[in-house]
């Protein structure tokens, strides 16, 4: 019985209508390829699948959730979270005055130092409207010359100071708080060099990372990581924050990845960490320091990047599950089964689903008469079309068999395979979209991972929506709770519980977003009061003033 059910499932996911598109072949060539897959199987390979740009993007530079700095400064006093609210400002600073933007227009001349309330408006807001400052400061630097001799000055004068690249952090980390002068990155752009042997590329901190991956891939090659917001974010902020992403399953974060850094430190001194090589056992590894310290010991002017070997097969299904033991039990059997070619294994409750459709323009649920209370979107990318497809074919008829499967789709078509992703990396766009959102990201043990969902909603009952959705296969939840608006009650009922909640499971408050002003004083409920001190240590002798990226990361009460 359960043999037909699976059989009766997989011609259900049979062959639709293709678009007769695909990167990198000819029409012709992909036409006639097309037809001799249809003739034998019932899946479809969808080459060099290239995800929808979703999340925060930039049109002319403006951020969604950044039209208005006012209406963020209001937004912000209910969303910092309970200590971050109470953090005055360092007396110790300086106050910017005329000199000093004088100082700085004679090293970047009138273009470089940015003035205009607009303009510097926009950069004092993060891209939700949620955390917001009051520089009266821009500085757009062109190189490491320059971006050195700012830092000098900086520290000299003890004027705070904010590294900004794309601005689409989740935690306050790229904005403000006070006055800080922000340095942004965006006109270090350039990409040095790509080896196109051993897929190596150099770049400046300000390149895109789609830029990136475009640049790459039309080389052979793709970039390590990817993220819903790649159209705006930068590869020195993605370096900065240790960004997770989609990915992370298949090829590890960027501590692996990343094989060179030049660093710009706050006294102004370049550090320059820029090797391409694979090996080098020459002392400590300092590269390592600054990747996830959020900007906050060194500013990161070029990277130097390993990126893998670009594949041609690529699938991808959207799945349903009855539970979440049946996710887990999924995970496992993809981890066994798909082994080597699994590249995503994204799981989404049905409340998220639920929300995109509301939210999202232009998506479609792939399972509309699916009454189930999880999905999973799992990609697979390989060399072999037959031997991928073969492999995926078997993967799902063992799982409808066993049970873990109710129902699912597998992607014909690259339009089909661009909704599935609109809809698993839109869940953060449509979440702002409601009003309120307060976003934790967690690693849990993945069996413990949906409890905190369930209490929470528990503790909330009907006033606020929970969402659960993220990186099953890197034990990585992303925890959304969404109202019409802010509200101090709903927060006491939120916090400390879920970081006291992730901390008596060994977990993490920060799986990939950082800490930045949201979570620094809130470190102690995944770091001993040992390696917090250790941190503080080594932010002291990077520097000393504390002028880079001031409050964010660490508490204030151990600097």
């Amino acid at each position: 019985m359960a043999r037909r059910e699976a059989a009766r499932l997989l011609r259900r996911l049979g062959p639709l209508a293709v678009e007769s598109w695909t990167r990198g072949m000819p029409h012709s060539q992909h036409e006639s390829a097309n037809r001799i897959v249809n003739s034998c199987r019932r899946f479809h390979w969808i080459p060099s699948l290239q995800r929808p740009l979703c999340g925060p993007t930039t049109s002319g530079g403006i951020y969604e959730g950044q039209s208005s700095a006012k209406k963020a400064c209001e937004v912000q006093k209910h969303t910092f979270g309970s200590a971050a609210t109470h953090i005055q400002r360092n007396p110790a600073y300086s106050e910017l005055n005329s000199d000093d933007v004088s100082y700085f227009k004679s090293i970047l001349g009138e273009n470089g130092v940015v003035q205009d309330e607009d303009r510097v408006a926009v950069a004092n807001v993060d891209w939700m409207g949620k955390y917001s400052g009051a520089s009266q400061l821009l500085l757009l630097p062109k190189n490491t010359t320059e971006v050195s001799k700012i830092l000098s000055y900086c520290n000299t004068r003890r004027l705070a100071v904010v590294p900004q690249g794309g601005n689409t952090g989740l935690v306050g980390g790229s904005v403000p708080v006070y006055d800080e002068v922000i340095v942004g990155l965006s006109g270090m752009d350039k990409i040095i060099s790509f080896d196109n042997v051993n897929g190596i590329l150099t770049c400046e901190a300000g390149c895109v990372l789609e830029n990136l991956s475009n640049f790459v891939e039309n080389e052979g090659f793709i970039m390590p990581l990817d993220l819903g917001a790649k159209g705006s974010c930068h590869i020195g902020g993605n370096v900065s924050t240790n960004a997770g992403g989609l990915r992370f399953i298949r090829y590890g974060s960027l501590h692996g990845s990343v094989l060179g850094l030049e660093v710009v430190l706050a006294d102004g001194t370049i550090l320059d960490m820029l090797t391409t090589l694979r090996k080098d056992n020459t002392g400590y590894d300092l590269k390592h320091l600054f990747i996830g310290s959020e900007g906050s010991l060194g500013v990161v002017t070029k990277i130097s990047v390993l990126t893998p070997a670009k594949l041609p097969s690529t699938n991808v299904a959207f799945l349903s599950c009855n539970d979440y033991k049946s996710c887990q039990k999924l995970l496992l059997a993809a981890r066994r089964s798909l082994g080597e070619i699994l590249s995503a294994f994204e799981f989404m409750d049905h409340h998220c689903i639920d929300l995109a459709m509301r939210h999202l323009e232009g998506v479609h649920n792939p399972l509309p008469a699916s009454p189930y209370k999880f999905y999973v979107l799992i990609e697979i990318t390989g060399s072999d079309e037959s031997y991928d497809k073969t492999k995926l074919e078997a993967f799902l008829l063992r799982s409808m068999e066993d049970g873990l499967v109710a129902d699912g789709v597998i992607a014909q078509d690259i339009s089909q395979a661009s909704n599935f992703w609109r809809i698993r990396e839109g869940i953060s766009e449509a979440s702002v979209k409601v009003g309120a959102v307060y976003k934790y990201d967690l690693s849990i043990p993945v069996e413990k991972l949906y409890d905190i969902v369930e209490e929470m909603r528990c503790r909330l009952g009907d006033s606020a929506e929970v969402l659960g959705y993220g990186h099953l296969g890197d034990g990585n939840l992303h925890l959304n709770i969404v109202s019409s608006k802010y509200d101090d009650n709903t927060l006491e009922r939120i916090e400390p519980f879920v970081y006291e909640w992730t901390s008596a499971q060994r977990g993490s408050i920060s799986a990939e977003h950082g800490l930045g002003l949201m979570k620094a004083e809130k470190i102690h409920y995944s770091k001993s009061p040992e390696a917090v001190q250790l941190m503080a240590s080594i932010k002291k002798l990077l520097d000393p003033n504390s002028i880079l990226n001031p409050y964010k990361v660490l508490p204030q009460s151990v600097l």
